[in-house]
């Protein structure tokens, strides 16, 4: 099977090419493949001519999307709106991503994939548009691939890196910290996710459709944090702080833990985040837990 990728710099796009040993990845850089780019994913398809299009680009800073809502919707709808009818036309799988964000944090247990999505900012608002446009115009060929709270080696340059590298950064800036404790979520590794995806792609039960995909487990950002300097040997006064789920003007959903039902009912389930955690802080600092 030949996949063509899109956004391989990414957290997951980097994940995908690492962990594969099956498929043939064409991964193309963005000065090549934008996704904006309309002309640019039907120059890519004629030329690869791929079995399967993973597209992992999105515009996935929150603060940003409220700023720039205007492109946010280009992005995570319109483009990958064109990219699914283009996958309709040439008759290829699609696989996408979305968000956590796309629920209003109000249900106080894990969302299922059937549950009634209701984002409470731009960028929750984009990545349902997003899911909408795709399953509509591609319904018989395109996965929706909801995450929460991703983490991979290569970090978000959008975010300035991911959670966890952050958080071990900071400690060594300062040894008293303020940590909210009011967003509880579903930690996810992206070498986990990765993996998940390529057990989807080999899965014959798999249905076009929306699936839940996150590390099992639940906890807040406090708690997840206080995890990391756990594992790491790092002592930090670190503080929880409610903030309501509030960052400035904007909402952020409260509890948007994922509960994986579809994949998992064919047997595609991830390891607990506290497994993935621990994996991922030894692979990339054994050196420094080691010395701490």
């Amino acid at each position: 099977m030949k996949i063509l990728l899109i956004g391989k710099t990414g957290q997951l796009g980097n994940s995908l090419i690492a962990i594969n040993t099956k498929f043939e990845i064409v991964a193309p850089e963005r000065s090549e493949l934008d996704l904006e780019s309309n002309e640019d994913c039907q120059r890519a398809i004629n030329k690869h001519q791929p079995d399967l299009v993973i597209n992992t680009a999105a515009f996935h800073n929150v603060p940003q999307c409220e700023k720039q809502s205007v492109r946010a919707f280009a992005v995570n709808c319109e483009a990958v709106r064109n990219l699914a009818t283009l996958c309709k036309q040439h008759d290829i799988q699609l696989i996408t991503f979305s968000s956590d964000y796309v629920f209003n944090g109000d249900k106080n247990s894990p969302y299922v994939e059937s549950d009634q999505a209701e984002p409470i900012q731009m960028y929750g608002i984009t990545r349902l548009a997003g899911e909408l446009a795709v399953l509509t115009t591609a319904p018989r060929h395109a996965i929706v691939i909801r995450t929460c709270g991703l983490y991979g080696a290569s970090g978000a340059v959008s975010k300035g890196g991911n959670f966890v590298d952050n958080r071990i950064a900071d400690a060594e800036s300062s040894t008293k910290m303020e940590m909210g404790c009011d967003q509880v979520i579903s930690p996810t590794s992206a070498s986990d996710l990765a993996n998940a995806v390529f057990q989807l792609i080999e899965n014959p039960e798999v249905k076009p459709g929306i699936y839940h995909l996150v590390n099992e487990g639940e906890c807040s950002w406090y708690e997840f944090t206080k995890a990391i300097y756990e594992l790491m040997n790092i002592v930090v006064e670190l503080t929880p702080v409610d903030r309501k789920g509030m960052s400035g003007d904007m909402r952020r959903p409260l509890y948007t833990v994922l509960k994986n039902t579809k994949a998992a009912a064919i047997g595609i389930t991830l390891p607990h985040w506290r497994e993935a955690l621990k994996r991922y802080l030894f692979s990339k600092y054994e050196q420094e837990i080691n010395n701490n």
